[in-house]
């Protein structure tokens, strides 16, 4: 297909400048040059065009039948391109980056976070896609997935965030005023709370096992409440409603603010562990490759050969 030999652009603007205010002075007011820059592009497009746009009258212009003639396509075109130009823009300075996250993780870890992103990267805007389902990054509108899981994510780029131990949590107001929370043996004597979210996963530690990590086999753990979500197991432990088995990253907040505390070191290690995932052909991004940048210096994982 042959390609349409355009004259000069910067000749165009001139004319189409000159042919709205019916003034050269007018026009290079607006074009900011000078008088004679704007004459030397239109006697150059009609040189080109081999056709007068102008009729020179004493001291105004006039249209020719031609310049009458191309006067509104040309207007219309760099009304568009100016459009054109602004949606560009708008899109190089506000970038929007999906991040597909477990509910629990994103509540309690990554949103009270999200402020030291954006101090550093204000020309994107994050949208949290809060959700149990795992994103599918080919169907899906996401970029960026954290998983907690075993690491097995066939296809899409890994980096491996936190890893991750459990052990029991409580409110401070529970070992001020209920029974005593001495040892392990001591949550004969509490509730316990409990998440099944991962419970169909048979390397997810549950009470059971880290009551036998600690030795204990004869505490009953059938009663207490059970959540689908851990976050709701924590606050329920924040609320002093009884004893919650926590992984790190959901509690490391609440911790440091006093509103858990862990009353025995003993913790439980697991093969889980929090990992950011995506497409390969995706790392290049811009957006990705800022959050990803962020995200492993937040958590204090290594970066790879893959970031930019």
């Amino acid at each position: 297909m042959n390609t349409l030999k355009l004259p000069p652009l910067n000749a165009l603007r001139a004319f189409e400048t000159t042919a709205r205010h019916q003034s050269v002075t007018k026009a290079a007011a607006e074009l900011h040059v000078t008088p004679a820059a704007v004459s030397h592009q239109i006697k150059s497009l009609e040189s080109q065009l081999q056709v007068a746009l102008f009729r020179r009258r004493h001291r105004r212009l006039e249209l020719t039948d031609a310049g009458r003639a191309c006067l509104p396509g040309l207007s219309d075109g760099f009304v568009r391109l100016a459009n054109a130009v602004t949606l560009v823009r708008r899109h190089q300075t506000h970038r929007r980056l999906t991040v597909s996250v477990a509910p629990s993780f994103g509540s309690k870890w990554l949103v009270p976070r999200l402020d030291r992103f954006y101090t550093s990267n204000p020309t994107i805007n994050v949208r949290i896609d809060a959700s149990t389902r795992l994103a599918d990054f080919h169907a899906d509108d996401v970029e960026i997935g954290i998983r907690y899981g075993g690491g097995d994510y066939s296809g899409l780029h890994i980096d491996r965030l936190l890893d991750e131990k459990v052990f029991p949590v409580c409110s401070p107001s529970l070992l001020e005023f209920g029974p005593a929370l001495n040892t392990p043996d001591d949550l004969r004597h509490h509730t316990l709370l409990h998440e099944d979210g991962l419970a169909q996963h048979s390397s997810w530690p549950d009470w059971n096992t880290w009551l036998r990590s600690a030795g204990l086999a004869d505490i009953d753990t059938n009663h207490g409440a059970t959540f689908t979500l851990a976050s709701m197991a924590v606050q329920a432990a924040i609320e002093g409603h009884g004893v919650c088995l926590a992984d790190r990253a959901l509690v490391a907040d609440d911790l440091a603010a006093g509103r858990l505390v862990q009353p025995f070191k003993l913790s439980f290690p697991t093969e889980f562990a929090y990992y950011l995932v995506c497409l390969p052909e995706r790392l290049n991004e811009v957006a990705v490759a800022q959050f990803r940048r962020w995200i492993l210096a937040e958590t204090g994982a290594a970066i790879g050969p893959a970031a930019i």
